[in-house]
């Protein structure tokens, strides 16, 4: 038999669930595959594009604000999710994967518990009743990727059922919104994660080879001054 040991087993990105008062993960989602392409978009919060026509100068934004920045960038992921029974014969699947399904589905759903408790509330008069808050959701993408998101969107294309008509492959097309500081409160557990994702971009970024003027064509610093 021939073995390879000396062969990592693959990382797998995931969704983890945690309490956000405690830190403790109440559940851990592992990507059965990982996703073969992650699309990312991060818009800056300017301070100086309010108004912008973008016509050659001639918006209404404050120009000593063009270069300052009003918090992190809001960025977002999407990518597809592929969920697979056939490819894991070894695991009895009776429900096909309905389980994994609602699993990811609960993300965006407020608990039966809640609801409830939302509706005793409401007969009981209440006057005002807070939006039901969800527990703390974590994407993790490698040790160098772990931050606190938002789904925004969970779309699934089931392909394929078994005689019960229980779905058993799903392509899921999934979009989130990164937390920041900007959208936690000072304190909140997501807010610290946030901070400590932002920090490992910093050291990514300092590890980086700096170029040179040269290499952009630029005869040297004095260029740089505006003097030609």
């Amino acid at each position: 038999m021939t073995r390879y040991a000396d062969i990592p087993k693959p990382i797998r990105s995931g969704i983890v669930v945690v309490d956000p008062d405690r830190g403790t993960p109440q559940r851990v989602i592992v990507l059965q595959f990982n996703p073969d392409t992650l699309e990312r978009s991060i818009a800056p919060q300017t301070a100086g594009d309010s108004g912008d026509s973008g016509a050659g100068g001639g918006g209404n934004g404050d120009r000593n604000e063009a270069l300052r920045l009003k918090g992190p960038a809001e960025e977002t992921w999407k990518f597809t999710a592929e969920i697979d029974s056939t490819d894991q014969l070894e695991i009895a699947a009776p429900d096909g994967i309905h389980p994994q399904l609602a699993t990811l589905e609960m993300l965006v759903q407020p608990s039966t518990a809640q609801l409830r408790a939302a509706s005793r509330l409401a007969q009981n008069g209440t006057i005002e009743i807070s939006p039901i808050e969800m527990p703390l959701t974590l994407f993790t993408w490698g040790s160098k990727r772990v931050m606190p998101v938002r789904l925004t969107e969970l779309s699934a294309n089931e392909s394929a059922f078994d005689v019960n008509l229980n779905p058993i492959r799903a392509s899921l097309s999934i979009g989130m919104k990164i937390l920041t500081v900007s959208d936690l409160p000072a304190g909140h557990r997501g807010a610290d994660l946030y901070m400590a994702h932002l920090a490992q971009k910093e050291r990514l970024a300092s590890a980086a080879r700096g170029g040179s003027l040269g290499s952009l064509g630029l005869p040297g610093a004095d260029v740089l001054s505006g003097r030609r």
